[in-house]
């Protein structure tokens, strides 16, 4: 039986994709062997690599003053590269707003001091915090932003204008919907919730920014390593940077982020309709004004009801529903490739189980 995956990440794929991704995987184009073999060196993969930038180029709107790379070891290795290679001042500003932002922070005070320019982890990671309330630093090297929490389900709605280069980790919106890339100074993702399969981030970078790097940085940590040999200094994963050529040709495919995002916008609007309207049988706890539309927490009135609810929408064909360890409760991960039909059918049991309950 074919599930709906609500798993946070790895997360659910297009259908379309996968089929492709399986019929070619044995046989790449007529070559005999599948992109799995092919050397990273030869025509047919610097082609992926080729299709791949240009659509991310296309579909996000990245312009020539960025470079686009792919670096194993997912975003957490970028909370590391980040300030061993950019904080040039000594310091640098974070936003604290998840476990993900708190972690990306204990890495870079490896490197310099980080200082707090707002945060919600007073009111349990809430909401975003409202830009006139940012406290930044005149020196700061740059401001370090999650733009989606996928643990306590907030997310940015828009984006503030800093001094300082503005740097998001997106793992978990990319593609999601439509960004002004030229706020940033870089933007990076995991891959695995809405690009492809886990193992690399994408790594957006303004090319002046490259520059920075201290030399003592180790060579495979250094942005100018991947920027200079447009991916190729080592073996990069291969097969992850095919799959996000084929999840951005889909993309172009359904009609861009225009489309996608209104697409997004209604599954979300669907399922918190259902949560606001239950007279408090489930509730969130996230601020309506910082509300995710990936990843949507919810709790219901006992733990004893959840743990039944969650059998429930198993024997029904959806799977990855269960919160994160570390607040409980459910969470519905709708990221692009989870189609409206998947958000109706759980709206549906929801209903069927508030009323039976």
């Amino acid at each position: 039986m074919k599930v709906f995956n609500f798993n946070a990440g790895p997360a659910m794929l297009p259908t379309s994709v996968m089929e492709r991704a399986q019929k070619e995987f044995c046989d790449y184009h007529g070559t005999g062997c599948g992109i799995l073999e092919h050397s990273h060196r030869g025509k047919d993969f610097q082609a992926v690599l080729d299709h791949t930038n240009q659509n991310i180029r296309d579909v996000f709107g990245v312009s020539d003053a960025y470079d686009i790379v792919y670096i194993q070891g997912g975003a957490s290795m970028q909370f590391a590269m980040i300030p061993m290679n950019l904080m040039n001042t000594g310091a640098a500003d974070y936003v604290d707003t998840g476990t993900w932002s708190s972690k990306a922070m204990k890495e870079a005070k490896l490197f310099g001091e980080v200082r707090v320019a707002a945060q919600s982890k007073d009111t349990k990671y809430d909401h975003i915090p409202a830009f006139d309330t940012w406290k930044l630093s005149d020196d700061a090297s740059y401001v370090h932003i999650t733009s989606n929490n996928t643990i306590y389900g907030t997310q940015y709605q828009d984006f503030p204008t800093t001094k300082a280069p503005l740097i998001a980790d997106m793992s978990s919106d990319i593609m999601s919907r439509r960004v002004d890339v030229s706020k940033f100074g870089m933007i990076y993702a995991g891959a695995q919730k809405n690009l492809g399969p886990s193992g690399l981030a994408l790594v957006i970078i303004r090319r002046d920014l490259v520059a920075r790097t201290p030399e003592k940085v180790p060579t495979m940590l250094k942005y100018a390593t991947y920027t200079e040999n447009n991916s190729l200094y080592n073996t990069p994963p291969t097969f992850g940077i095919y799959m996000i050529g084929l999840v951005t040709d889909w993309i172009k495919e359904v009609g861009g982020l225009a489309e996608l995002e209104k697409v997004n916008d209604a599954k979300a609007a669907l399922l918190y309709q259902a949560i606001d309207d239950s007279n408090g049988f489930y509730s969130t706890p996230v601020k309506k004004c910082s509300r995710s539309k990936m990843n949507v927490v919810f709790r219901l009135p006992t733990e004893e009801l959840e743990a039944k609810f969650l059998e429930l929408v198993k024997a029904n064909g959806m799977i990855g529903l269960k919160g994160h360890r570390s607040v409980g409760g459910m969470r519905a991960s709708i990221y692009n490739a989870m189609p409206m039909e998947g958000v109706e059918k759980l709206v549906t049991l929801m209903n069927e189980f508030r009323k039976n309950n």
